[in-house]
């Protein structure tokens, strides 16, 4: 499957390398084809993309306020308890603590639920992120058979990539793939994609 940014410890980054090195000599010169593409970019060039984040801002700021007013009501309550103390008896007491805690350990259950590992806003992420990391999986895959490249890499992930040859970046033919012009290149960038001209596109680094 498809994943964007991996998280590979160093040990698993030279075991991957040794392996693409073994492969590449096993396999003959014909074989020997390698890209690599920038997912961070493609992702910033993409509308959908851009309006999946907007999306997932606008809930997260939602979840937040909610879960800020259910504290801020604990605080009240809290500030209320300790002002009337004094006239209450150990049972009055004994209740409105109790109504504290119980409040204060549902709004704890609901910030995990909203933000959390797995909560709703990981959840939610996927749910809107994926089709597009899905869709740029398969501009990748349809070029990488084209072009028969053994292995494309991801310069955004973990992988670390000490250097990379712009002529050998497909960045720019997947987002014309998925039907979209790239930004248009500094003159100092030696690369051999195509020049496009869209103005809301960022520049690539």
């Amino acid at each position: 499957m498809f994943t964007f940014a991996p998280s590979i410890q160093p040990v698993m980054k030279k075991i991957i390398l040794t392996l693409l090195v073994l492969f590449s000599v096993t396999t003959g010169v014909s074989a020997q084809k390698f890209a690599y593409v920038d997912t961070q970019y493609i992702l910033e060039n993409l509308p959908e993309y851009k309006s999946a984040q907007q999306q997932l801002d606008r809930i997260s700021i939602q979840w937040q306020k909610e879960i800020e007013i259910k504290f801020g009501e604990i605080d009240k309550m809290y500030k209320d308890f300790q002002a009337e103390s004094i006239l209450l008896t150990d049972d009055m007491k004994k209740k409105r603590e109790d109504e504290i805690i119980d409040k204060e350990q549902a709004a704890k259950e609901l910030q995990k639920q909203r933000f959390g590992k797995g909560g709703d806003l990981l959840k939610k992420r996927q749910d809107l992120v994926k089709p597009v990391q899905d869709k740029i999986y398969n501009a990748i895959k349809e070029i990488a058979t084209a072009k028969n490249y053994a292995v494309v890499f991801d310069k955004s992930s973990d992988l670390t990539m000490l250097f990379t040859n712009p002529k050998y970046d497909i960045s720019d033919q997947i987002l014309e793939t998925l039907g979209f012009t790239p930004g248009q290149k500094n003159d100092d960038q030696n690369t051999d994609k195509g020049t496009g001209t869209s103005p809301s596109a960022p520049e690539k680094k």
